[in-house]
């Protein structure tokens, strides 16, 4: 993809330490986001890292984002490249349950050329700071396929560990995959 096509925003407005890193920021996504993110979902070989195929609509898309910022259970962030606030991924608590304190975490790097230079690490840290210290969860987990070893290394990276397998649970391109699920309590972030 080209740069020109990708999203800057202005980061003048103060953001609060604990959602900006050393080279990533964490904001709210934009109705200037929603081309590039456009792409992005439209890109198989992206979405097949962690879903099944399905090429989505403008209109889809539109809807999805105007949804997404009315769901009282779901926080979600872009992933803006610092200093220049370019947009490269976009990261979500969802499912956030307020009696367990928990919340279900999601993170895609859109644009394939910033991946493996740490942004995702550090986008990850960046949300569960916020998961922990802002919304007080007790305990943050995800899921992802065996497959994505990438995201694997990133997610043990950070503290996530994994707690079961579960056994061809997706059904990938033609295949089935097995899916891990990983988690991290509030305790075992705070000693990292």
């Amino acid at each position: 993809m080209a740069t020109s096509n990708r999203r800057e925003t202005d980061l003048s407005r103060p953001l609060r330490a604990r959602l900006k890193g050393k080279h990533v920021a964490l904001t709210p996504l934009l109705a200037s986001d929603l081309p590039v993110m456009f792409e992005w979902i439209n890109d198989r070989q992206q979405v097949l890292l962690n879903a099944p195929y399905r090429p989505v609509s403008a209109a889809q898309h539109a809807a999805w984002f105007d949804a997404i910022h009315h769901q009282k259970d779901t926080v979600i962030f872009g992933i803006r490249l610092l200093p220049g606030a370019t947009l490269i991924g976009s990261c979500q608590l969802h499912s956030i349950n307020s009696v367990h304190r928990s919340a279900e975490l999601q993170i895609r790097l859109g644009e394939a050329e910033e991946r493996g230079h740490g942004y995702g690490t550090e986008a990850v840290r960046l949300l569960l700071d916020f998961a922990f210290k802002d919304l007080n969860l007790h305990r943050v987990y995800l899921r992802v396929f065996v497959t994505n070893e990438a995201a694997l290394r990133v997610y043990e990276k950070v503290g996530f560990v994994r707690e079961g397998v579960l056994r061809e649970a997706a059904y990938i391109d033609g295949k089935y995959v097995d899916v891990a699920v990983l988690g991290i309590l509030r305790d075992e972030h705070a000693s990292r």
